[in-house]
C-alpha cells in the first residue's frame, strides 16, 4: 500500500491495499457505529428520567432512518447488482434471521419506555436485545464497503470510502442512539452509575465491528452474492423497524394525548427525509 500527500493531508491509495488493511478500515468504521450507542446514555447525564414524548419521537427518528435506509439505500443499490428474485431471497433469509435471533429472548416484551421496579432479568434481556440487534446493523455496514477501493467515493480522514458505506455508517451511527437509551433506561432505573451505563451500551454495539468485518470478507471473496447480501441487510433493518421499533414507539406514547401518534409520526418523517438528504448529500459528495 502507498499513499499520496496533497495540501499537507496524506491520502492512502486504495488500489494496492491488502485484504488485511481493508478489514481493518471496515472494522474501524463499525467500531465508530458501535460507540455512538453509548450516546444514547447523555441525556442522563442532565436528568434522571426522560419525558415519554422525546421518547416517542426519538423512537420514530430511528423508524423512519430504518424504513429510509432500507428501502432507498440498500435495496437500491441491490438491484443495481442482481435480479429483484435475489434481492427477495436475501430480504427473507435477514428477516428469518432477525425473527429466529428474537426468539432466543422470546417472552421478553420489547418496550423499554419507563421502569418502575426493574428486576435483574429485565436489565439482562433488554441489554440482550439489543445486542442480539447489533448484528445485522453490522453486517449491513460490512456489505456496503464491498466497493472500497474500486469506486470514487468520499475522503474521509485521507481514506477515500465507498459513498454508500459513508451513508450506512452515519445511519447506522444515529440510530444506535435511540437503541443507547433503551438499554440506558432500565439500567438508570436499576441504579447503575451512569459510566457504567455508557460501557454496557457500548458492549450491546460490539458484534456491529465483527458483524462488519466477515459480512465484507464474505462479499469480497464470493462472487455473485452481493445482491443477495443487500437484500440481507434491507430485509432485517426493515424488520426491526416494522416488528421492534414501531411498537416501542407506540407503547411509549400510549399515556401521551392522542397515544402519542404526532410525535412518532413526526419523529418519522424527520428521521426518514433527514435520510434521504444524507444520501443525496453524500452521491453529491462522492461524484465531485
Amino acid at each position: 500500500m502507498r499513499a499520496e500527500i496533497d495540501h499537507g493531508i496524506r491520502y492512502v491509495d486504495l488500489a494496492s491495499m491488502t485484504l488485511a488493511t481493508e478489514l481493518s478500515i471496515v472494522f474501524i468504521v463499525g467500531l465508530v457505529t458501535a460507540l455512538a450507542t453509548g450516546l444514547g446514555v447523555a441525556p442522563f447525564f442532565v436528568v434522571r428520567q426522560l419525558a415519554d414524548r422525546w421518547l416517542v419521537v426519538l423512537w420514530g427518528l430511528a423508524l423512519g432512518i430504518l424504513l429510509s435506509a432500507s428501502l432507498f439505500g440498500l435495496v437500491g443499490e441491490a438491484l443495481t447488482e442482481g435480479a429483484v428474485s435475489h434481492v427477495l431471497i436475501g430480504a427473507i433469509v435477514g428477516v428469518a434471521f432477525v425473527y429466529l435471533s428474537d426468539r432466543v429472548v422470546s417472552g421478553y416484551e420489547f418496550a423499554p419506555h419507563s421502569v418502575s421496579a426493574v428486576d435483574p432479568r429485565t436489565v439482562v434481556l433488554t441489554v440482550a436485545v439489543m445486542t442480539i440487534h447489533s448484528i445485522p446493523e453490522g453486517i449491513a455496514v460490512g456489505v456496503s464497503f464491498v466497493d472500497l477501493g474500486s469506486d470514487p467515493g468520499v475522503t474521509v480522514a485521507g481514506v477515500e470510502l465507498p459513498a454508500l458505506a459513508v451513508f450506512v455508517g452515519i445511519t447506522i451511527s444515529v440510530l444506535n442512539v435511540p437503541e443507547g437509551l433503551a438499554i440506558a433506561i432500565p439500567l438508570i432505573a436499576y441504579g447503575m452509575s451512569r459510566w457504567k451505563v455508557v460501557g454496557w451500551a457500548v458492549f450491546s454495539g460490539l458484534p456491529q465491528p465483527v458483524g462488519a468485518v466477515a459480512a465484507y470478507y464474505f462479499v469480497s471473496t464470493l462472487e455473485g452474492v452481493l445482491a443477495v447480501s443487500f437484500g440481507f441487510a434491507a430485509g432485517a433493518l426493515f424488520y426491526l423497524a416494522v416488528v421492534e421499533f414501531l411498537p416501542a414507539g407506540l407503547e411509549a406514547g400510549r399515556s401521551l394525548p392522542r397515544r402519542g401518534h404526532p410525535e412518532l409520526l413526526s419523529g418519522t418523517a424527520v428521521g426518514f427525509i433527514a435520510t434521504l438528504l444524507i444520501v443525496a448529500a453524500i452521491e453529491g459528495i462522492g461524484t465531485v
